[in-house]
Protein backbone atom coordinates (compact mmCIF):
# COMPACT_ATOMS: atom_id res chain seq x y z
CA UNK A 1 0.00 0.00 0.00
CA UNK A 2 2.96 2.29 0.65
CA UNK A 3 3.81 2.26 -3.06
CA UNK A 4 0.54 4.02 -3.74
CA UNK A 5 1.06 6.57 -1.00
CA UNK A 6 -1.80 5.19 1.11
CA UNK A 7 -2.07 5.00 4.86
CA UNK A 8 -3.34 2.19 7.02
CA UNK A 9 -6.97 1.14 7.01
CA UNK A 10 -9.26 2.88 9.45
CA UNK A 11 -12.73 1.56 10.11
CA UNK A 12 -13.73 4.88 11.68
CA UNK A 13 -12.62 7.11 8.83
CA UNK A 14 -14.99 9.79 7.60
CA UNK A 15 -15.05 11.71 4.30
CA UNK A 16 -12.38 14.38 4.12
CA UNK A 17 -14.56 17.45 3.62
CA UNK A 18 -11.64 19.87 3.51
CA UNK A 19 -9.82 17.99 0.76
CA UNK A 20 -13.11 17.51 -1.12
CA UNK A 21 -13.80 21.27 -1.00
CA UNK A 22 -10.41 22.17 -2.48
CA UNK A 23 -10.69 19.36 -5.02
CA UNK A 24 -14.13 20.45 -6.28
CA UNK A 25 -13.03 24.09 -6.60
CA UNK A 26 -9.90 23.07 -8.51
CA UNK A 27 -11.93 21.74 -11.44
CA UNK A 28 -9.64 18.72 -11.74
CA UNK A 29 -10.86 15.21 -12.33
CA UNK A 30 -9.59 12.40 -10.11
CA UNK A 31 -7.46 11.16 -12.98
CA UNK A 32 -5.91 14.58 -13.55
CA UNK A 33 -5.00 14.92 -9.88
CA UNK A 34 -3.53 11.41 -9.82
CA UNK A 35 -1.36 12.15 -12.86
CA UNK A 36 -0.09 15.40 -11.33
CA UNK A 37 0.76 13.66 -8.05
CA UNK A 38 2.71 10.96 -9.92
CA UNK A 39 4.57 13.54 -12.00
CA UNK A 40 5.53 15.62 -8.95
CA UNK A 41 6.56 12.48 -7.04
CA UNK A 42 8.96 11.54 -9.86
CA UNK A 43 10.43 15.03 -9.72
CA UNK A 44 11.09 14.47 -6.01
CA UNK A 45 12.69 11.10 -6.68
CA UNK A 46 9.79 9.21 -5.08
CA UNK A 47 9.48 6.78 -7.96
CA UNK A 48 7.61 4.25 -5.82
CA UNK A 49 4.51 6.48 -5.87
CA UNK A 50 1.90 5.25 -8.36
CA UNK A 51 -1.44 6.96 -7.71
CA UNK A 52 -4.65 6.27 -9.62
CA UNK A 53 -8.28 7.45 -9.54
CA UNK A 54 -9.30 4.85 -6.94
CA UNK A 55 -6.54 6.07 -4.62
CA UNK A 56 -7.71 9.69 -4.99
CA UNK A 57 -11.25 8.53 -4.21
CA UNK A 58 -10.01 6.88 -1.02
CA UNK A 59 -8.27 10.12 0.05
CA UNK A 60 -11.53 12.00 -0.46
CA UNK A 61 -13.30 9.28 1.56
CA UNK A 62 -10.96 9.91 4.49
CA UNK A 63 -7.87 7.75 3.98
CA UNK A 64 -4.69 9.49 5.18
CA UNK A 65 -1.83 9.17 2.66
CA UNK A 66 1.77 8.86 3.80
CA UNK A 67 4.47 11.40 3.05
CA UNK A 68 5.39 12.75 0.58
CA UNK A 69 1.78 12.72 -0.70
CA UNK A 70 0.45 15.40 1.72
CA UNK A 71 3.36 17.67 0.85
CA UNK A 72 2.78 17.13 -2.89
CA UNK A 73 -0.93 17.85 -2.57
CA UNK A 74 -0.16 21.02 -0.60
CA UNK A 75 2.10 22.22 -3.43
CA UNK A 76 -0.34 21.32 -6.18
CA UNK A 77 -3.33 23.06 -4.59
CA UNK A 78 -1.18 26.08 -3.62
CA UNK A 79 -0.10 26.47 -7.22
CA UNK A 80 -3.65 25.99 -8.47
CA UNK A 81 -5.11 28.73 -6.26
CA UNK A 82 -2.12 31.08 -5.97
CA UNK A 83 -2.09 30.99 -2.17
CA UNK A 84 -0.57 28.88 0.57
CA UNK A 85 -2.72 25.77 1.06
CA UNK A 86 -1.13 24.02 4.03
CA UNK A 87 -1.28 20.29 4.61
CA UNK A 88 -3.71 20.67 7.49
CA UNK A 89 -5.91 22.91 5.31
CA UNK A 90 -6.44 19.77 3.23
CA UNK A 91 -7.48 17.76 6.30
CA UNK A 92 -4.57 15.38 5.85
CA UNK A 93 -2.80 15.85 9.17
CA UNK A 94 -4.10 16.82 12.59
CA UNK A 95 -3.37 20.54 13.18
CA UNK A 96 -1.65 19.88 16.52
CA UNK A 97 0.85 17.57 14.83
CA UNK A 98 1.79 19.94 12.04
CA UNK A 99 3.18 23.44 12.00
CA UNK A 100 0.49 25.86 10.93
CA UNK A 101 1.07 28.33 8.14
CA UNK A 102 -1.66 30.71 9.29
CA UNK A 103 -1.99 32.83 12.40
CA UNK A 104 0.57 34.10 14.89
CA UNK A 105 -0.31 32.18 18.08
CA UNK A 106 2.46 29.61 17.71
CA UNK A 107 4.19 27.28 20.18
CA UNK A 108 7.33 28.75 21.77
CA UNK A 109 9.56 25.71 21.45
CA UNK A 110 12.75 25.16 19.49
CA UNK A 111 11.71 22.11 17.45
CA UNK A 112 8.39 23.60 16.41
CA UNK A 113 10.01 26.94 15.59
CA UNK A 114 12.36 25.13 13.20
CA UNK A 115 9.48 23.20 11.64
CA UNK A 116 7.34 26.33 11.27
CA UNK A 117 10.09 28.32 9.58
CA UNK A 118 10.98 25.39 7.34
CA UNK A 119 7.42 24.81 6.16
CA UNK A 120 6.52 28.47 5.72
CA UNK A 121 9.72 29.35 3.82
CA UNK A 122 9.29 26.28 1.61
CA UNK A 123 5.73 27.29 0.75
CA UNK A 124 6.85 30.86 0.09
CA UNK A 125 9.64 29.73 -2.24
CA UNK A 126 7.31 27.42 -4.11
CA UNK A 127 4.72 30.15 -4.64
CA UNK A 128 7.37 32.69 -5.68
CA UNK A 129 8.76 30.21 -8.19
CA UNK A 130 5.30 29.78 -9.70
CA UNK A 131 4.70 33.53 -9.88
CA UNK A 132 2.20 33.79 -7.03
CA UNK A 133 2.35 36.27 -4.14
CA UNK A 134 0.82 34.05 -1.45
CA UNK A 135 -2.02 36.34 -0.37
CA UNK A 136 -4.15 33.80 1.50
CA UNK A 137 -2.81 34.64 4.95
CA UNK A 138 -4.84 36.78 7.31
CA UNK A 139 -3.26 39.74 9.08
CA UNK A 140 -3.48 39.63 12.87
CA UNK A 141 -4.09 42.77 14.92
CA UNK A 142 -5.33 43.81 18.34
CA UNK A 143 -5.35 41.24 21.15
CA UNK A 144 -4.96 38.33 18.71
CA UNK A 145 -1.53 39.78 17.84
CA UNK A 146 -0.40 41.37 21.09
CA UNK A 147 -1.27 38.58 23.53
CA UNK A 148 0.78 35.85 21.75
CA UNK A 149 3.73 38.24 21.43
CA UNK A 150 3.71 38.89 25.19
CA UNK A 151 4.89 35.33 25.67
CA UNK A 152 8.25 36.52 24.39
CA UNK A 153 8.78 37.77 27.95
CA UNK A 154 8.24 34.37 29.58
CA UNK A 155 11.67 33.11 30.71
CA UNK A 156 12.90 30.02 28.94
CA UNK A 157 13.79 27.08 31.09
CA UNK A 158 17.40 25.97 30.91
CA UNK A 159 17.08 24.00 27.74
CA UNK A 160 19.04 20.80 27.21
CA UNK A 161 21.07 20.33 24.09
CA UNK A 162 18.73 21.13 21.22
CA UNK A 163 17.25 18.29 19.26
CA UNK A 164 14.36 18.69 16.85
CA UNK A 165 13.40 15.03 16.73
CA UNK A 166 11.98 15.84 13.31
CA UNK A 167 12.10 13.84 10.17
CA UNK A 168 11.53 15.08 6.64
CA UNK A 169 9.14 18.02 6.23
CA UNK A 170 9.08 18.72 9.96
CA UNK A 171 7.18 15.56 10.92
CA UNK A 172 7.47 13.59 14.10
CA UNK A 173 9.15 10.18 13.60
CA UNK A 174 5.90 8.21 13.51
CA UNK A 175 4.55 10.46 10.75
CA UNK A 176 7.56 10.17 8.44
CA UNK A 177 8.11 7.31 6.05
CA UNK A 178 10.88 5.96 8.28
CA UNK A 179 12.58 6.67 11.62
CA UNK A 180 14.03 10.13 12.02
CA UNK A 181 17.77 9.99 11.46
CA UNK A 182 19.81 12.78 13.00
CA UNK A 183 22.53 13.70 10.56
CA UNK A 184 25.90 14.49 12.12
CA UNK A 185 26.92 18.12 11.88
CA UNK A 186 29.30 19.10 9.11
CA UNK A 187 29.14 22.80 9.87
CA UNK A 188 32.58 24.20 10.55
CA UNK A 189 33.27 27.51 12.28
CA UNK A 190 34.33 29.18 8.99
CA UNK A 191 31.06 28.03 7.41
CA UNK A 192 29.06 29.45 10.31
CA UNK A 193 31.00 32.70 10.06
CA UNK A 194 30.20 32.81 6.34
CA UNK A 195 26.48 32.34 7.06
CA UNK A 196 26.57 35.36 9.36
CA UNK A 197 28.52 37.39 6.80
CA UNK A 198 26.01 36.47 4.09
CA UNK A 199 23.18 37.76 6.28
CA UNK A 200 25.00 41.09 6.57
CA UNK A 201 25.38 41.19 2.78
CA UNK A 202 21.66 40.53 2.25
CA UNK A 203 20.83 43.38 4.63
CA UNK A 204 23.09 45.72 2.66
CA UNK A 205 21.43 44.73 -0.60
CA UNK A 206 18.01 45.46 0.90
CA UNK A 207 19.07 48.94 2.03
CA UNK A 208 20.60 49.72 -1.36
CA UNK A 209 18.06 48.14 -3.70
CA UNK A 210 14.79 47.68 -1.82
CA UNK A 211 12.93 44.52 -0.90
CA UNK A 212 11.94 43.42 -4.38
CA UNK A 213 15.31 42.32 -5.72
CA UNK A 214 16.68 39.80 -3.22
CA UNK A 215 13.71 38.58 -1.19
CA UNK A 216 13.64 35.10 -2.73
CA UNK A 217 17.36 34.66 -2.05
CA UNK A 218 16.87 35.56 1.61
CA UNK A 219 13.96 33.13 1.97
CA UNK A 220 16.04 30.41 0.32
CA UNK A 221 18.93 31.03 2.70
CA UNK A 222 16.53 30.93 5.64
CA UNK A 223 15.20 27.57 4.49
CA UNK A 224 18.76 26.24 4.27
CA UNK A 225 19.45 27.35 7.85
CA UNK A 226 16.44 25.34 9.08
CA UNK A 227 18.02 22.29 7.46
CA UNK A 228 21.17 22.92 9.49
CA UNK A 229 19.09 23.27 12.64
CA UNK A 230 17.76 19.74 12.08
CA UNK A 231 21.29 18.35 12.27
CA UNK A 232 23.06 17.48 15.52
CA UNK A 233 24.92 20.62 16.60
CA UNK A 234 26.76 21.76 19.71
CA UNK A 235 24.57 24.03 21.84
CA UNK A 236 26.65 27.13 21.07
CA UNK A 237 26.37 26.46 17.32
CA UNK A 238 22.62 25.93 17.62
CA UNK A 239 22.20 29.31 19.32
CA UNK A 240 24.21 31.02 16.59
CA UNK A 241 22.11 29.28 13.94
CA UNK A 242 18.92 30.41 15.63
CA UNK A 243 20.29 33.96 15.65
CA UNK A 244 21.01 33.72 11.90
CA UNK A 245 17.52 32.31 11.36
CA UNK A 246 16.00 35.17 13.37
CA UNK A 247 17.88 37.82 11.37
CA UNK A 248 17.02 36.21 8.03
CA UNK A 249 13.35 35.77 8.97
CA UNK A 250 13.18 39.41 10.09
CA UNK A 251 14.79 40.48 6.81
CA UNK A 252 12.40 38.29 4.80
CA UNK A 253 9.57 39.95 6.69
CA UNK A 254 10.97 43.40 6.10
CA UNK A 255 11.38 42.76 2.37
CA UNK A 256 7.85 41.34 2.18
CA UNK A 257 6.56 44.45 3.95
CA UNK A 258 8.51 46.64 1.53
CA UNK A 259 6.85 45.11 -1.53
CA UNK A 260 3.35 45.07 -0.03
CA UNK A 261 2.97 41.45 1.17
CA UNK A 262 1.70 42.45 4.60
CA UNK A 263 0.38 39.14 6.04
CA UNK A 264 3.47 37.31 4.78
CA UNK A 265 5.66 39.96 6.37
CA UNK A 266 3.90 39.63 9.72
CA UNK A 267 4.28 35.85 9.72
CA UNK A 268 8.02 36.15 9.10
CA UNK A 269 8.34 38.73 11.89
CA UNK A 270 6.58 36.39 14.31
CA UNK A 271 8.77 33.46 13.30
CA UNK A 272 11.84 35.68 13.68
CA UNK A 273 10.81 36.58 17.23
CA UNK A 274 10.47 32.89 18.08
CA UNK A 275 13.94 32.19 16.69
CA UNK A 276 15.43 35.16 18.58
CA UNK A 277 13.99 33.75 21.81
CA UNK A 278 15.62 30.39 21.08
CA UNK A 279 18.89 32.23 20.45
CA UNK A 280 18.56 34.01 23.80
CA UNK A 281 19.04 37.38 22.07
CA UNK A 282 16.70 39.92 23.72
CA UNK A 283 18.01 43.02 21.88
CA UNK A 284 17.44 41.26 18.55
CA UNK A 285 13.95 40.36 19.72
CA UNK A 286 13.26 44.01 20.54
CA UNK A 287 14.41 44.99 17.04
CA UNK A 288 12.03 42.44 15.48
CA UNK A 289 9.17 43.84 17.57
CA UNK A 290 10.08 47.34 16.33
CA UNK A 291 9.73 46.10 12.73
CA UNK A 292 6.30 44.73 13.60
CA UNK A 293 5.46 48.09 15.19
CA UNK A 294 6.52 49.96 12.07
CA UNK A 295 4.25 47.73 10.00
CA UNK A 296 1.31 48.45 12.32
CA UNK A 297 1.89 52.20 11.92
CA UNK A 298 1.94 51.74 8.15
CA UNK A 299 -1.36 49.84 8.39
CA UNK A 300 -3.02 52.54 10.50
CA UNK A 301 -2.95 50.69 13.84
CA UNK A 302 -0.82 52.94 16.11
CA UNK A 303 -2.32 51.45 19.30
CA UNK A 304 -0.94 48.04 18.35
CA UNK A 305 2.35 49.67 17.34
CA UNK A 306 2.69 51.25 20.76
CA UNK A 307 1.94 47.96 22.55
CA UNK A 308 4.63 46.21 20.52
CA UNK A 309 7.20 48.93 21.21
CA UNK A 310 6.50 48.91 24.94
CA UNK A 311 6.90 45.13 24.88
CA UNK A 312 10.25 45.55 23.10
CA UNK A 313 11.42 48.21 25.55
CA UNK A 314 10.47 46.18 28.60
CA UNK A 315 11.95 42.94 27.31
CA UNK A 316 15.34 44.49 26.46
CA UNK A 317 15.48 47.11 29.22
CA UNK A 318 18.59 45.63 30.84
CA UNK A 319 20.58 44.66 27.75
CA UNK A 320 19.84 46.88 24.71
CA UNK A 321 22.57 49.27 23.57
CA UNK A 322 21.93 53.04 23.51
CA UNK A 323 21.54 52.92 19.73
CA UNK A 324 18.85 50.24 20.00
CA UNK A 325 17.10 52.09 22.82
CA UNK A 326 17.16 55.29 20.77
CA UNK A 327 15.54 53.51 17.83
CA UNK A 328 12.82 52.15 20.13
CA UNK A 329 12.12 55.64 21.52
CA UNK A 330 11.89 57.01 17.96
CA UNK A 331 9.34 54.32 17.08
CA UNK A 332 7.45 55.08 20.28
CA UNK A 333 7.26 58.70 19.13
CA UNK A 334 5.87 57.60 15.75
CA UNK A 335 3.14 55.60 17.49
CA UNK A 336 2.19 58.49 19.80
CA UNK A 337 2.15 60.90 16.83
CA UNK A 338 -0.27 58.70 14.93
CA UNK A 339 -2.42 58.42 18.05
CA UNK A 340 -2.61 62.23 18.23
CA UNK A 341 -0.72 62.57 21.52
CA UNK A 342 1.75 65.44 20.94
CA UNK A 343 3.04 65.69 24.52
CA UNK A 344 4.05 62.03 24.72
CA UNK A 345 5.35 62.15 21.14
CA UNK A 346 7.67 65.07 21.84
CA UNK A 347 8.90 63.45 25.05
CA UNK A 348 9.78 60.25 23.15
CA UNK A 349 11.55 62.32 20.48
CA UNK A 350 13.71 63.95 23.16
CA UNK A 351 14.48 60.55 24.69
CA UNK A 352 15.51 59.24 21.27
CA UNK A 353 17.87 62.19 20.77
CA UNK A 354 19.37 62.03 24.27
CA UNK A 355 19.88 58.27 24.15
CA UNK A 356 21.41 58.45 20.68
CA UNK A 357 24.02 60.86 22.05
CA UNK A 358 25.07 58.12 24.47
CA UNK A 359 25.70 55.73 21.59
CA UNK A 360 28.96 57.50 20.75
CA UNK A 361 30.32 56.61 24.19
CA UNK A 362 29.16 53.01 24.12
CA UNK A 363 32.27 50.84 24.38
CA UNK A 364 30.86 47.69 22.74
CA UNK A 365 30.31 47.25 19.00
CA UNK A 366 26.68 47.29 17.93
CA UNK A 367 25.31 44.27 16.06
CA UNK A 368 24.94 44.78 12.34
CA UNK A 369 21.13 44.82 12.42
CA UNK A 370 21.03 48.13 14.32
CA UNK A 371 23.85 49.94 12.51
CA UNK A 372 21.34 51.31 10.02
CA UNK A 373 20.10 53.62 12.80
CA UNK A 374 22.40 56.52 12.04
CA UNK A 375 22.07 60.22 12.72
CA UNK A 376 20.27 60.49 9.38
CA UNK A 377 17.79 57.76 10.38
CA UNK A 378 17.20 59.42 13.75
CA UNK A 379 16.38 62.73 12.07
CA UNK A 380 14.20 60.96 9.52
CA UNK A 381 12.14 59.16 12.16
CA UNK A 382 11.70 62.22 14.37
CA UNK A 383 10.74 64.46 11.47
CA UNK A 384 8.17 61.91 10.34
CA UNK A 385 6.73 61.94 13.85
CA UNK A 386 6.23 65.71 13.64
CA UNK A 387 4.85 65.36 10.11
CA UNK A 388 2.40 62.68 11.27
CA UNK A 389 1.33 64.95 14.14
CA UNK A 390 0.60 67.65 11.57
CA UNK A 391 -1.74 65.31 9.67
CA UNK A 392 -3.50 64.07 12.79
CA UNK A 393 -3.94 67.66 14.00
CA UNK A 394 -5.77 68.67 10.82
CA UNK A 395 -2.75 69.63 8.66
CA UNK A 396 -1.30 71.77 11.44
CA UNK A 397 1.26 74.31 10.15
CA UNK A 398 2.89 74.35 13.60
CA UNK A 399 3.91 70.70 13.50
CA UNK A 400 4.81 70.94 9.82
CA UNK A 401 7.24 73.76 10.65
CA UNK A 402 8.75 71.58 13.41
CA UNK A 403 9.23 68.75 10.91
CA UNK A 404 10.85 70.86 8.17
CA UNK A 405 14.39 71.51 9.54
CA UNK A 406 14.74 67.98 10.94
CA UNK A 407 13.58 66.43 7.67
CA UNK A 408 15.90 68.69 5.67
CA UNK A 409 18.85 67.48 7.73
CA UNK A 410 17.85 63.84 7.15
CA UNK A 411 17.69 64.44 3.39
CA UNK A 412 21.12 66.09 3.40
CA UNK A 413 22.70 63.19 5.28
CA UNK A 414 21.06 60.47 3.17
CA UNK A 415 22.06 62.24 -0.06
CA UNK A 416 25.67 61.42 0.81
CA UNK A 417 24.90 57.80 1.77
CA UNK A 418 24.92 55.48 -1.28
CA UNK A 419 24.17 52.47 0.94
CA UNK A 420 20.69 53.65 1.98
CA UNK A 421 19.03 54.85 -1.20
CA UNK A 422 15.58 53.67 -0.16
CA UNK A 423 15.79 55.81 2.99
CA UNK A 424 16.90 58.72 0.85
CA UNK A 425 13.84 58.32 -1.40
CA UNK A 426 11.49 57.98 1.58
CA UNK A 427 12.81 61.14 3.21
CA UNK A 428 12.58 63.07 -0.06
CA UNK A 429 8.92 62.09 -0.17
CA UNK A 430 8.53 63.09 3.47
CA UNK A 431 10.08 66.48 2.74
CA UNK A 432 7.71 66.92 -0.20
CA UNK A 433 4.70 66.25 2.03
CA UNK A 434 5.97 68.77 4.59
CA UNK A 435 6.16 71.48 1.91
CA UNK A 436 2.65 70.61 0.75
CA UNK A 437 1.44 70.95 4.35
CA UNK A 438 3.12 74.37 4.46
CA UNK A 439 1.34 75.25 1.21
CA UNK A 440 4.57 75.46 -0.76
CA UNK A 441 3.61 73.33 -3.78
CA UNK A 442 6.51 74.35 -6.01
CA UNK A 443 9.08 73.05 -3.52
CA UNK A 444 6.95 69.98 -2.89
CA UNK A 445 6.76 69.21 -6.61
CA UNK A 446 10.54 69.51 -7.04
CA UNK A 447 11.19 67.14 -4.13
CA UNK A 448 8.63 64.67 -5.51
CA UNK A 449 10.51 64.66 -8.82
CA UNK A 450 13.77 64.00 -7.00
CA UNK A 451 12.08 61.17 -5.10
CA UNK A 452 10.94 59.60 -8.38
CA UNK A 453 14.50 59.61 -9.70
CA UNK A 454 15.77 58.04 -6.47
CA UNK A 455 12.96 55.46 -6.56
CA UNK A 456 14.12 54.21 -9.95
CA UNK A 457 17.26 52.88 -8.23
CA UNK A 458 15.36 50.69 -5.75
CA UNK A 459 12.57 48.16 -6.03
CA UNK A 460 10.20 49.11 -3.24
CA UNK A 461 6.44 49.20 -3.57
CA UNK A 462 6.37 51.10 -0.28
CA UNK A 463 8.39 53.92 -1.85
CA UNK A 464 6.31 53.88 -5.02
CA UNK A 465 3.03 53.94 -3.10
CA UNK A 466 4.12 56.90 -0.99
CA UNK A 467 5.17 58.82 -4.10
CA UNK A 468 1.82 58.12 -5.77
CA UNK A 469 -0.09 59.25 -2.67
CA UNK A 470 1.99 62.42 -2.43
CA UNK A 471 1.42 63.23 -6.11
CA UNK A 472 -2.32 62.60 -5.69
CA UNK A 473 -2.38 65.01 -2.75
CA UNK A 474 -0.47 67.66 -4.68
CA UNK A 475 -2.78 67.37 -7.68
CA UNK A 476 -5.88 67.50 -5.48
CA UNK A 477 -4.75 70.62 -3.58
CA UNK A 478 -2.69 72.48 -6.19
CA UNK A 479 -3.68 70.97 -9.52
CA UNK A 480 -3.87 74.35 -11.23
CA UNK A 481 -0.09 74.86 -11.05
CA UNK A 482 1.99 73.78 -14.04
CA UNK A 483 4.71 72.30 -11.80
CA UNK A 484 2.15 70.09 -10.11
CA UNK A 485 0.32 69.13 -13.32
CA UNK A 486 3.65 67.90 -14.69
CA UNK A 487 4.04 65.45 -11.79
CA UNK A 488 1.42 63.09 -13.21
CA UNK A 489 3.36 62.74 -16.48
CA UNK A 490 6.60 62.31 -14.57
CA UNK A 491 4.99 59.59 -12.48
CA UNK A 492 3.91 57.50 -15.45
CA UNK A 493 7.41 57.77 -16.96
CA UNK A 494 9.47 57.05 -13.86
CA UNK A 495 7.49 54.49 -11.84
CA UNK A 496 5.86 51.17 -12.78
CA UNK A 497 2.34 50.55 -11.58
CA UNK A 498 3.37 47.60 -9.44
CA UNK A 499 6.64 46.25 -8.12
CA UNK A 500 7.64 42.75 -9.15
CA UNK A 501 7.95 40.44 -6.18
CA UNK A 502 10.84 38.00 -6.42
Amino acid sequence: MGGNGGGGTNADKRPNELLSSWFVRSGWSKGELARQVNRRARQLGANHISTDTSRVRRWLDGENPREPIPRILSELFSERFGCVVAVEDLGLRAPHRSPSTAGVDLPWTGPQTVALISEFSRSDLMLARRGFLGTSLALSAGPSLIEPMQRWLVPSSSAPKFSTGLGEAGLAPDEASGPAVRRPSRLSKPELDLLETTTVMFRQWDAQCGGGLRRKAVVGQLHEVTDLLQESQPEATTRRLFKVAAELAELAGWMSYDIGLQPTAQKYFVLALHAAKEAGDKPLGSYILSSMSRQMIHLGRPDDALELIHLAQYGSRDCASPRTQSMLYAMEARAYANMGQPGKCKRAVRMAEDTFADAEEWDEPDPDWIRFFSEAELHGENSHSYRDLAYVAGRSPTYASMAEPVMRRAVELFADDPDHQRSYALNLIGMATVHLLQREPEQGAELARRAMRAAEKVRSERVNTRIRKTVDTAVRDFGELAEVMDLTDQLSRHLPETAEAV
